[in-house]
């Protein structure tokens, strides 16, 4: 039928491959529909996510056609015009499919990293593109995985020659003559699907999230949408305006005793609880320390007895959570007492929120030093390092333990490292120690013989939160490492007069059915709960604390215990202190959501559309009113939106010491 309407044979060609693409990326939504959908959510309840992911498909497919069809508006330039130009055009596609299929399975990888789609902070690993890569290739098999994407692009490389001769052999000796108004109108066509809609404004980002549903929005999405819309927003932005309309209510549930002025600072001088030995402080930030999978949880697998056992001997506190996941928004939030709220991009790959203060500063007479297996240059960890003044860093240029993986030497070498360097200090000092075996590739030194690895079946594994032996293995040889550690410093004399504060950098997504309430593994609290433990056997009495508490108050607890003033300018409190309120700890992550956790409840909401939510953080034994949980949700909504603004102005305005 097209023959006998006699439109060109590159118009021809371009349907056929419009075909090919629509086939592609229909297939991709429908993989990802299948390997990651919601069981409360059925495929009938899902078809207006595919009509409209039909929408943006269209648009893509459209941006990747419009140069044929105007380039080839010059004849010459048409691939029909000689065996060259063919080759072009054939390998210009072949590369855009690479690009697409590139994008789809870093899509599928973020959808079962993280539950979400490809967004624009992947771009905070790409900067670390030799380590990122590194990490990927030795824990995926990237060569077999590489050479399947090229094969698959060679084929479609393929059949996009075929349909080019099939075009040929259907047209020559038609007497098809070139037309310019057939391009004309292609072009008009494909413009329309860019455009997307037939009234203004065009088809945008934000039209996917009218079903008021995380899935059904990044269904309709695809991984090229997402990711090219989501790059504007790795500006950091604040709203000075909102944050100080916010400080009255911040005032009333940090509290702060200055509710009449717009100022986080307040000198705080040595409690009741403070210690006058001036005790050493060693802080472990313990990577993928996810409370749900440890022995502290009740977990029946126990990963962890020897931290377990720490816990009954220190000030334990089981209901911590780190404002967001990731290794670098967890450094933040810990040595600047504010959560990393930005959402596409690493604070500390931000120039301009790089200057900040931190309270390590106040800890006068003490030396500092900072320990990492591997490179600080990762996230760039130095340039927010750089903030604590004389600070000795013993990273990977420095040790001399054997390198195990991309991450750098052992836990176990690390800590031992450390205490070769803590053992010779005569003055009180202050450690920061980054751990990071726990993590992929799950790499266990074969010089720790001693260290035994168990196993059990898949089910029994997935049943407690774990998603292979690697893991759980990884999971365990941590406890080993901090068992080691901790026998090897309870021989020196510097252990008496030391505090030891361990804290999980961020949890991990997982099924926490088996062990906590469902609200744990439906709204992804599994992401962001972790131990914090300070454990000081000769200075601390036991204590196992309840109540809800942040990541962001761990230096402000520490800096509480010494005998000297410090300067708070944040957001993080001192746990111990007897005239602390309100137990709450703030949460956003890479699904769109801001939080709050309180004791009784989690609230949150959705920051790309309405979704106001509120959960019991109890099993069962109380029932709320209507009325009740209207209430809570009110506040606890101006409270969460009160501190998301505060925290991205803080992250801006940080930079007095």
């Amino acid at each position: 039928m097209l023959v006998r309407l006699k439109i060109p044979k590159t118009i021809l060609w371009v349907v056929r491959l419009f075909l090919i693409f629509l086939l592609i990326f229909t297939a991709f939504r429908m993989a990802t529909y299948f390997a990651f959908h919601p069981d409360n959510l059925s495929f009938g309840e899902l078809l207006p996510s595919f009509a409209m992911g039909i929408r943006y498909d269209l648009r893509w497919i459209a941006i990747i056609l419009l140069p044929i069809v105007l380039v080839s508006m010059y004849p010459k330039m048409s691939p029909f015009y000689s065996i060259q130009t063919k080759k072009w055009w054939t390998w210009y596609l072949a590369i855009i499919t690479f690009i697409v299929f590139f994008f789809f399975a870093a899509d599928f990888g973020s959808f079962s990293y993280n539950r979400t789609r490809l967004d624009a902070g992947a771009l905070n690993f790409m900067e670390d593109a030799d380590i990122s890569l590194s990490m990927m290739f030795q824990t995926y098999p990237m060569v077999w995985l590489i050479l399947g994407l090229i094969v698959a692009v060679l084929f479609f490389r393929w059949m996009y020659r075929q349909s080019h001769w099939q075009v040929v052999n259907r047209t020559d000796g038609k007497g098809i003559l070139y037309r310019r108004k057939y391009f004309f109108i292609t072009a008009l066509i494909l413009g329309f699907f860019v455009y997307g809609r037939l009234s203004w404004p065009p088809l945008t980002w934000s039209d996917s999230f009218v079903f008021h549903d995380s899935f059904k929005s990044y269904l309709a999405l695809n991984p090229l949408q997402n990711f090219f819309t989501t790059l504007k927003f790795r500006k950091p932005e604040f709203n000075e305006q909102k944050a100080r309309e916010a400080f009255p209510l911040m005032s009333e549930w940090m509290p702060l005793p200055q509710k009449n002025e717009f100022s986080y600072r307040r000198v705080i001088l040595p409690g009741s609880h403070s210690l006058e030995s001036r005790p050493n402080i060693i802080l472990v930030q313990c990577e993928s320390f996810s409370m749900y999978k440890s022995s502290m949880s009740g977990n029946p697998l126990d990963a962890t007895p020897f931290f377990n056992s720490l816990t009954q001997k220190g000030i334990f506190f089981e209901r911590c959570f780190t404002p967001h996941f990731s290794t670098a928004r967890g450094l933040f939030a810990t040595l600047t007492g504010i959560p990393d709220a930005q959402q596409f991009k690493f604070s500390t790959r931000n120039p301009l929120a790089l200057k900040q203060h931190t309270i390590i500063n106040n800890f006068e007479g003490y030396d500092k030093f900072y320990f990492l297996g591997g490179s600080p240059e990762f996230n760039n960890f130095d340039g927010l390092l750089n903030n604590i003044h004389d600070l000795k860093m013993y990273t990977e240029a420095q040790h001399k333990s054997p390198k195990l993986n991309v991450w750098g030497i052992s836990d176990k070498d690390l800590f031992m490292e450390a205490n070769e360097v803590f053992k010779n200090e005569s003055k009180p000092f202050f450690a920061y120690i980054q751990t990071s075996d726990n993590h992929r590739p799950y790499m266990i030194p074969q010089d720790d013989s001693d260290f035994q690895k168990k196993f059990f079946p898949d089910d029994t594994l997935s049943k407690y939160g774990f998603e292979s032996e690697d893991e759980f293995n990884s999971f365990r040889y941590s406890d080993y490492c901090f068992q080691k550690f901790l026998e090897a410093v309870q021989k020196e004399p510097y252990f008496a007069n030391t505090i030891f504060v361990f804290v999980g950098d961020h949890g991990v997504a997982g099924n926490a059915r088996a062990i906590y309430p469902p609200v744990w593994t439906e709204q992804r609290l599994t992401d962001e709960h972790v131990p914090l433990l300070f454990y000081a056997p000769f200075l601390l009495a036991p204590q196992r604390r309840m109540e809800v508490v942040s990541q962001i108050d761990v230096l402000p607890t520490i800096a509480g215990m010494l005998h000297q003033p410090y300067v708070n300018t944040t957001l993080g409190r001192d746990l111990l202190d007897p005239d602390k309120k309100n137990d709450y700890a703030f949460i956003t992550n890479a699904a769109g959501r801001i939080g709050m956790v309180t004791d009784d409840f989690y609230f949150s909401t959705n920051l790309n559309f309405p979704d106001d939510q509120v959960e019991s953080m109890k099993n069962g034994g109380i029932t709320y009113t209507a009325k009740q949980l209207d209430s809570v949700q009110k506040k606890l909504s101006a409270f969460t939106s009160a501190f998301y603004e505060t925290a991205k102005y803080l992250i801006m305005n940080n930079k007095k010491d």
